[in-house]
C-alpha cells in the first residue's frame, strides 16, 4: 500500500448513514493525500451518495456489500451468519492487508466481535479494549476499557495501561504518560476486589508511568493522561461526561438568552464559548480505536456527524506512520 494509508469504510453504519459517512469520507479523502478509501456497502447506493461530490477518483474506491448488521443483532450470531455484510468485509480486509484499517460507526458489538474475531488480536494480548479520547482541563485524556471488556482480569488492565502509554506517546505527542486507575478514593488499600489486585501490578509494571488511584472527579482537571478501568465503569463514565457537558450547554445557553442584558453579554462571549463547545465535541476527536489488534479498527458514534467520520479516518494515518500495533505489540513482548 506504500505511501498511501487505505482505510475500509463502513458506508452502511450509523444513524444516518450513508450520507453522512460519505461526506466525511469525501471531506477527508480531500483533506488527505496521503489517504485512500474504499467505501463499503450497498454500491448503487453509494454511488447516488457519491454523484453529489467532486473528488478524487483514484483515491476512493466501492466494495459491495449485500448485507447490513443492525443494533439489535446478536453481534457474534451475526458476524458468523452475515459474511457479506458491510462490517465484516472491512474487517476481512484489515485483516488480508487489503486496507491498512477500517472506520465504522454501526453496531458496537458486531464492530468489537469482528475486531477480534476476524481481525484477530496481537500475540499475548488478553483483551482488545474501546479508548476513546475526553477532554480535560489540560487537552485530553485517554480512557481504556470504555465497552469492550466488562470482566476484564488484572492482567488484562495491565495491558490495557501499556496499550494506551503507546497512544498516547506516539499518536499524541505526551511523553512519558501518566497512568492511573479508577478508584473510589486515592488510598492504595480502597476499591474493589478488581482494583486492589491490579493496583500492586500497575506499580510493578515496567513501561509506564503509574500514578496511583484517580477518582472521577479528577479526571476532567486531566490528572492523568490514561486512565484505566474495565468496561462497566468507563462506559458509565463516557457516557455521564457526554451527558453532563451536554446539559451544562444547554443551561449555560438557557440562562444566556434569558434577558436582554445577558443577551448581550452573550455576544461578548461568543468566541470563548464557541472554542470551548469546540473542546467537548466528541466529534473532534474521531471515533475509538480497538487497540490490541492485528490491524486498526475504529469505532465511531451511532449518532457520528460528518465531522466524526472525517477525523475518525484521518486519525488511522498518524496510526499506520507510528506503526501503533508494532510497538504494541514489542512492549507487551518485552515486559
Amino acid at each position: 500500500m506504500g505511501e498511501f494509508t487505505t482505510v475500509a469504510v463502513d458506508a452502511m453504519g450509523g444513524d444516518d448513514a450513508p450520507g453522512v459517512i460519505i461526506k466525511g469520507a469525501v471531506d477527508a479523502v480531500t483533506e488527505k493525500s496521503q489517504l485512500k478509501l474504499v467505501l463499503v456497502g450497498d454500491r448503487e447506493t453509494i454511488e447516488k451518495e457519491l454523484s453529489g461530490y467532486t473528488y478524487d477518483k483514484d483515491r476512493v474506491d466501492i466494495r459491495h456489500a449485500s448485507q447490513v448488521i443492525s443494533n439489535d443483532e446478536s453481534p457474534v450470531a451475526a458476524i458468523r451468519n452475515k459474511k457479506d455484510s458491510s462490517i465484516v468485509v472491512c474487517q476481512k480486509m484489515v485483516r488480508d492487508g487489503q486496507a491498512d484499517a477500517m472506520v465504522s460507526a454501526g453496531s458496537t458489538g458486531a464492530v468489537l466481535a469482528g475486531g477480534q474475531l476476524i481481525v484477530g488480536r496481537l500475540k499475548g494480548v488478553e483483551r482488545a479494549p474501546l479508548a476513546p479520547l475526553i477532554p480535560t482541563e489540560k487537552g485530553f485524556s485517554l480512557l481504556i476499557d470504555c465497552g469492550a471488556n466488562v470482566d476484564a482480569r488484572p492482567s488484562a488492565l495491565v495491558q490495557f495501561a501499556k496499550m494506551g502509554s503507546v497512544y498516547m506517546e506516539h499518536i499524541i505527542g505526551i511523553k512519558d504518560p501518566k497512568v492511573a486507575i479508577v478508584n473510589i478514593g486515592a488510598e492504595e488499600e480502597k476499591g474493589n476486589q478488581l482494583v486492589k489486585e491490579t493496583y500492586p501490578l500497575l506499580k510493578a509494571a515496567k513501561g509506564i508511568h503509574f500514578i496511583g488511584n484517580i477518582e472521577a472527579r479528577d479526571i476532567p482537571a486531566g490528572k492523568a493522561d490514561v486512565i484505566v478501568c474495565e468496561a462497566f465503569v468507563g462506559n458509565v463514565i463516557l457516557k455521564m461526561y457526554e451527558g453532563v457537558a451536554s446539559t451544562l450547554f444547554h443551561k449555560i445557553k438557557e440562562g444566556l438568552m434569558s434577558s436582554v442584558r445577558t443577551k448581550m453579554g452573550a455576544l461578548l462571549i461568543k468566541p470563548t464559548l464557541k472554542n470551548l463547545v469546540k473542546q467537548f465535541d466528541a466529534a473532534e476527536y474521531g471515533g475509538a480505536p480497538l487497540l490490541g489488534l492485528k490491524g486498526l479498527v475504529v469505532k465511531s458514534h451511532g449518532s457520528s456527524n460528518a465531522l466524526e467520520i472525517k477525523n475518525s479516518i484521518i486519525q488511522c494515518i498518524a496510526f499506520k506512520e507510528q506503526d501503533i500495533s508494532g510497538k504494541i505489540g514489542d512492549m507487551l513482548t518485552d515486559n
